[in-house]
């Protein structure tokens, strides 16, 4: 009979109280350009990459930074800090930054083999009636396309010169619109710093620190970046770090005014100044400090996967300071300063080697709104943010109920509670108040809920104030 049971059974009913999910902290979003036409590589595509291995393979290395910046990013992330994952964006399309190069006489080494420059295409050689794969090969290797000569060929061995022609990637036609992007109504394609958004459905993962290496010192650029951090998948936040030029602030004292110039004044923006150098390689100084702060995030004793620890005074993979034409520069505690005072991250040789040296966002000193202008404050304040969104993102068009705001508060409430115990924050509550929810509201649909949060500051400045204490004068007369 239907109904009917005689016995004992059970069953399992769904927990009232969920496990938050914890938004990613420190991923990096890198647009810029790369030597895919060596690759076939990705062209104004998001690519996710955890290794080395996969970066080379989804969009090619090159040494030649200045050419190619998404490089600078590769070598910094992975081979000199360890971090990983990285979102990679290269805007070198070879379709369309290219220069055509008429036939020219190439001549044939000892091995059979001319080397052309890496740039060169490898799809628009043309060797007159020579046939590739039948006559000839074409290989990329670390710094050129070799030209092979083929054994039983029509390039027999009395030819000495071979004419050759072609196209070859240009990345200096690359320009600050590539690197911002936009949509394609013709090809329903994002393009540059717009595919932001294509990360997390594609991904799962929200990317947080967003860098445009040599290209962010423009304002429209980095204006753009800032505008970004601000709204990403319309739900998201983060922030975006910004290299002063430094060809028009060969002095720390003009990086104040070329900042205001610049509109370099947002709280998702992090300004910071020179470059810096390790070795013979130079490198903008935002690869490094982003690649900090991730580092600073994952490490164990800081923030073991939260932003609550500052990068500040955090060791570097670098061992000088330069300027655009390589000028080194070194400062002091004061010249180091007086750049923090000014919203303005550097980099400090002082005890222990080189370290970054700075707390504040670039809306420092105008806003001294704690929330907005400690690095690590901010971020917090954002990654809990982001993570609230994933944790109830599945909670939306449920029945709004007191079961509910119930659950939603004390899955929150447990989360916080576990962060303060772990000292990442000094506080943490979600509370739904009666003030903020009126019944025209709940009849809508809409539920608000009140976060209180207190992450720790940056231990900024210690002082200790030393006293002569004559009291133990008096521990002679016991000799």
């Amino acid at each position: 009979m239907s109904g009917f049971y005689h016995g004992v059974k059970t069953g399992k009913l769904a927990t009232s109280v969920s496990t938050p999910v914890t938004a990613d902290s420190g991923i990096h979003f890198v647009v810029g350009t790369a030597p895919v036409q060596a690759v076939g590589g990705t062209v104004n595509k998001a690519v996710l990459c955890n290794s080395y291995a996969e970066a080379v393979q989804a969009v090619g290395y090159s040494d030649d930074w200045g050419k190619y910046t998404l490089c600078e990013e590769i070598y910094t992330a992975f081979v000199l800090y360890g971090i990983s994952p990285v979102v990679l964006v290269n805007v070198l399309d070879p379709a369309k930054h290219r220069k055509k190069f008429s036939a020219n006489e190439f001549e044939l080494s000892e091995e059979r083999t001319v080397l052309l420059p890496r740039e060169v295409i490898a799809e628009t050689v043309k060797m007159g009636d020579y046939v590739e794969n039948e006559d000839y090969g074409l290989i990329y290797t670390d710094s050129a396309l070799a030209v092979e000569v083929i054994e039983g060929g029509k390039i027999t061995a009395d030819i000495k010169v071979l004419s050759i022609e072609y196209s070859a990637v240009s990345p200096e036609l690359v320009t600050k619109a590539d690197i911002i992007g936009g949509y394609d109504v013709e090809n329903n394609q994002y393009k540059g710093l717009e595919l932001i958004d294509s990360v997390f459905p594609k991904y799962g993962v929200v990317p947080e620190i967003i860098l445009c290496p040599k290209y962010s010192a423009d304002s429209e650029v980095a204006a753009v970046m800032s505008a970004k951090t601000e709204n990403i998948n319309g739900v998201f936040s983060g922030i975006c770090i910004i290299d002063a030029d430094t060809k028009d602030t060969v002095r720390y004292t003009d990086v104040p005014e070329w900042k205001k110039a610049n509109n370099i004044t947002k709280p998702g923006q992090i300004l910071v100044y020179p470059k810096v150098k390790l070795g013979d390689r130079v490198f903008n100084y935002s690869t490094h400090e982003a690649c900090r702060m991730t580092a600073t995030d994952a490490a164990e004793d800081m923030g073991d996967g939260t932003p609550c620890e500052s990068p500040s005074n955090k060791t570097l993979q670098i061992d000088s300071m330069v300027l655009e034409d390589g000028t080194e520069v070194l400062f002091d505690l004061t010249q180091a300063n007086y750049l923090n005072q000014n919203g303005i991250v550097t980099a400090l040789n002082f005890i222990g080697g080189y370290v970054s040296w700075g707390n504040s966002t670039a809306c420092f000193p105008s806003n001294t709104d704690v929330t907005e202008y400690f690095i690590n404050v901010s971020r917090m304040f954002k990654w809990v943010a982001n993570s609230v969104v994933l944790s109830t993102w599945n909670k939306v068009d449920r029945r709004l109920n007191r079961r509910l705001l119930e659950s939603i508060t004390q899955s929150l409430n447990q989360w916080l509670n576990g962060l303060m115990s772990e000292e990442k924050i000094l506080g943490g509550r979600v509370e739904f108040l009666e003030d903020e929810n009126q019944d025209i509201d709940l009849m809508a649909g809409k539920a608000t809920f009140h976060i209180f949060l207190t992450p720790p500051s940056p231990a900024q400045e210690f002082e200790f104030l030393l006293e002569y204490d004559t009291s133990y004068l008096s521990g002679m007369m016991d000799a």
